[in-house]
């Protein structure tokens, strides 16, 4: 079984994710939709 690899983020993806956060999207369904770890999400946020 192969060892999952880490995925990378570009900065503009990471803004895009927070703007939509900020718009009124709720954090669930970014994570859903998105594939993300909420984790992730958090941390891009703060």
């Amino acid at each position: 079984m192969p060892k999952n690899q880490r995925r990378t983020f570009t900065s503009e993806f990471k803004k895009q994710m927070v703007q939509l956060y900020e718009n009124g999207k709720t954090r669930a369904a970014i994570v859903e939709e998105y594939d993300l770890t909420g984790s992730a999400l958090d941390r891009w946020i703060n």
